[in-house]
């Protein structure tokens, strides 16, 4: 009974006729007897949905542990009530107690409706408030925020995660996502609101013109040099919000118009041509691959759902591949350091990276005299970097312009691509040719990742304690040099849950998802190139193949 009390107060103040009608279904049917209504409730309100540094992110519904108008109410009720305490950041004339937030959404279902109740909240607490003018990018939101001099800004956005999820990711005023403590202090605020008739609620809130995309459009153009444009590509959106503004950067920056991947171009919350809209998940990118083939492109672009991520593929002597989103952030890394060389005017700053990722950008910062460091997992954590140049995850993350967009930024990442396939091009080179030279110079990194989804949370944690109790001694037939446990702290950085694992040449690196149900392993081998490249890579591959097996034995989930 205590369960269906809860239920019926969170319908009594529910503000939205769909969550309602289906929590009013799911309350007479548990009401019944009906044991799956009665499950679903009870996942329902099983505790309140966290907020913590990646905001919200969970599935559509009603309920406290879902996303809803409610949840999201009370997440920017207590942002609002959080920025109040904290006072404005003083820029310009404006006084410090003058604070401002823009808000941005995707295309996902709700994602317009949280956004403007958030601006109707955050103006009801006497912050003034913006909204971009339509569903648009992460990264223009993480534009605008220090182009329009704001105190925070927030992007309603569950990137890639599947149809039914959405999220809220908030940003301070820095321009980078929220990190220790800030995440804390703004859940406490979270915890502190009262009923939602209690928040206050205007309607005096900005919606945006165009200027501040045409800013970032702009802004994303400039990053670009005088080279070649003369470049084929075929390019998906993967049903979000990156189409048009891509588009429109390509067009600006002197590039022909890529094909479009037609069935992924327009905004569509359902995602109805792949199982995940991710450009990594398997077959995401198979409607892509087959244009590029009937076109006979030089390369493949590819942006997540809301655009904060780019994927490549090339064209190879057989057919096309993917990238790896290592490959990618080590093209980038190096072609920046290159373009640089060319213009001469050599690339300055410090070159960053998850602890996560491919270590091979190391080997090209360290190489051309750039600072470089390595960072616990996601761009809150990227981007506070001091002096930061590049910098870039391997989930298909690279921030290139930091000055302006202190985040993931999957609509310049890509523009950079295509200018290097483009200068590349008219050398009569490709984007392999380039890296077989890294491999070379560097030696043949490789990496891959072993993901392992359970039902059970609680394996996650048991499985993290064996491996703590009893680490493996050797894996792939290397022996295990040195263990780190990520949770007491590394090379200096802050504790999080996860073990690295060292043998020589290739090392292995286990972490709960932050986001799903997930056990992730992140493996890398290094191979010395002394002969034939290609016997390089069936070498690397079969290592790499060891390698993924025995952490596999090992995990035994």
């Amino acid at each position: 009974m205590a369960l269906l009390d809860t239920a019926r107060a969170w319908l009594a103040e529910d503000p939205d006729p769909a969550t309602a009608a289906e929590l009013s279904a799911l309350i007479g049917r548990a009401e019944a007897g009906d044991t799956a209504a009665s499950d679903e409730l009870a996942d329902a309100f099983d505790g309140t949905l966290q907020f913590g540094t990646a905001g919200l992110r969970g599935r559509l519904g009603p309920g406290s542990n879902r996303m809803n108008r409610i949840v999201v109410a009370r997440a920017a009720a207590g942002l609002a009530a959080y920025l109040v305490a904290n006072g404005g950041k003083a820029i310009d004339e404006r006084s410090r107690e003058e604070r401002r937030v823009v808000i941005g959404y995707d295309a996902r279902r709700n994602s317009d409706v949280f956004a403007r109740d958030t601006a109707r909240i955050m103006s009801g607490a006497g912050i003034t408030a913006m909204v971009l003018p339509s569903a648009l990018p992460t990264p223009v939101l993480a534009f605008a925020i220090r182009h329009l001099g704001c105190d925070a800004g927030v992007m309603v956005t569950a990137s890639h995660n599947p149809p039914d999820d959405n999220g809220y990711k908030v940003y301070l005023g820095d321009g980078s996502q929220i990190v220790p403590p800030a995440d804390t202090e703004i859940a406490a605020c979270i915890a502190a609101v009262g009923p939602l008739a209690s928040i206050p609620q205007s309607d005096d809130y900005r919606t945006l013109d165009g200027a501040v995309l045409d800013a970032y459009v702009a802004r994303a153009v400039s990053r670009l040099g005088d080279g070649p444009r003369e470049v084929s590509a075929v390019y998906t959106a993967m049903h979000g919000v990156g189409g048009e503004v891509f588009m429109r950067a390509v067009a600006g920056a002197g590039f022909a118009e890529p094909t479009k991947v037609v069935a992924q171009f327009a905004p569509d919350g359902r995602f109805p041509t792949v199982n995940f809209p991710n450009p990594e998940e398997p077959g995401a990118m198979d409607l892509a691959l087959a244009d590029a083939r009937a076109q006979g492109a030089d390369v493949i672009i590819a942006n997540d759902p809301d655009a904060d991520r780019s994927a490549a593929g090339i064209r190879t002597a057989e057919d096309y591949r993917m990238l790896t989103g290592d490959e990618v952030g080590a093209l980038l890394g190096w072609w920046i350091v290159e373009r640089g060389r060319r213009a001469g005017s050599p690339a300055t700053g410090v070159y960053a990276q998850s602890i996560v990722s491919g270590t091979l950008l190391e080997r090209i910062a360290r190489d051309a005299g750039l600072g470089y460091a390595a960072t616990l997992t996601g761009f809150k954590w990227i981007s506070k970097v001091p002096d930061l140049r590049f910098g870039y995850e391997e989930a298909l993350g690279y921030c290139c312009d930091p000055e302006a967009v202190k985040d993931k930024d999957g609509i310049t990442a890509s523009l950079l691509m295509l200018e290097m396939v483009a200068a590349l091009k008219a050398e009569g080179r490709g984007v392999q040719d380039v890296l077989d030279d890294l491999a070379r110079t560097f030696g043949l990194y490789a990496t891959s990742q072993l993901s392992v989804r359970v039902s059970d949370i609680d394996l996650i944690a048991d499985a993290m304690a064996r491996l703590r109790a009893d680490p493996p001694t050797s894996l792939g037939g290397r022996d295990v040099v040195a263990m780190d446990d990520l949770e007491k702290g590394a090379d200096g950085l802050p504790p999080t849950d996860g073990l690295r694992f060292t043998c020589k040449d290739a090392r292995v690196i286990i972490r709960p998802s932050g986001t799903e149900p997930k056990l992730k392993c992140y493996l890398q081998v290094v191979v010395p190139v002394t002969g034939d490249i290609a016997d390089a890579r069936a070498t690397t591959q079969s290592e790499l193949d060891a390698v993924r097996a025995s952490v596999a034995e090992a995990l035994a989930l």
